[in-house]
């Protein structure tokens, strides 16, 4: 699977609120698919069980099977995935802009070189 394909599964499997739900779920430990079925009354087993396939085919979701039960681990990998190739630097960008916003508004729209009293090269014309 290319790496585009693993975003794309990845983002689909974030895009829905009842599959966070679960990753929620799933953060203070694993769980088995009948705990996960009790936690979620407003589903029917079926639908928990779909939303784990697409957790699991995002690579969010490992399964152990232990006898008849299925424990369900939460792999937080690609999720750190994201935050390295999206959050991170978009939030560093926007960092960046905020603090050459904030600068820009104490010295109320001045260059650095107008605000220390400098020359303004238009006005000796």
């Amino acid at each position: 699977m290319s790496t585009d394909d693993q975003d794309d599964a990845l983002f689909k499997a974030l895009g829905h609120r009842a599959r966070r739900h679960i990753l929620d779920l799933l953060k203070n430990g694993p769980q088995t698919t009948g705990h996960l079925c009790e936690a979620l009354p407003q589903m029917d087993r079926c639908t928990v069980m779909q939303h784990l396939r697409v957790l699991e085919n995002a690579g969010l979701v490992v399964v152990e099977r232990r006898g008849r039960e299925r424990w369900n681990h939460l792999d937080a990998l690609p999720i750190h995935g994201v935050h390295e190739r999206w959050i991170g630097p978009y939030a560093a960008y926007a960092a960046n802009m905020l603090g050459a916003l904030r600068k820009n508004v104490e010295t109320g729209g001045k260059t650095p070189e107008r605000a220390e009293g400098g020359s303004d090269d238009s006005a000796n014309g």
